[in-house]
């Protein structure tokens, strides 16, 4: 197995534990550290909703949080047909901790397409604005 095999196996294991009871919408993501780890997440909705968060962001969160702070790539897992790609806040974490790394989207149907964050993020707003 690859190991963007292996990078959408834990996006797909990750999406299992997502918490969705309103939007039904379980999404999984992994990131790969330049370290070798790999880190899993869910999205976590909430009823007032605006407390959600997306499977991109607590993969990331999980990794910082462990001491990570260099990384290879992201992959995203939905059961939509059509590849949903990061939302706005999701690529600007993204970019701000992971840098233009591959992004990787995938379906449970076996359909994949990879973007660099550089392409799914324009222009992006960083610490070099500041």
């Amino acid at each position: 197995m690859s190991d963007e095999e292996k990078l959408i196996a834990a996006a797909r294991q990750a999406r299992e534990y997502a918490h969705a009871p309103f939007s039904e919408f379980h999404v999984g993501a992994a990131v790969r550290t330049k370290s070798g780890r790999t880190f899993g997440g869910c999205n976590v909705e909430n009823a007032s909703y605006g407390l959600t968060i997306c499977a991109e962001r607590v993969a990331i969160f999980k990794a910082i949080s462990e001491g990570e702070r260099e990384f290879e790539a992201i992959a995203v897992v939905t059961d939509a047909d059509d590849l949903t790609p990061p939302c706005g806040a999701c690529r600007q974490i993204i970019w701000e901790f992971c840098g233009d790394v591959p992004v990787i989207l995938a379906n449970l149907k076996g359909k994949v397409e990879r973007e660099n964050s550089s392409k799914l993020l324009p222009r992006p707003f960083d610490s070099s604005n500041l």
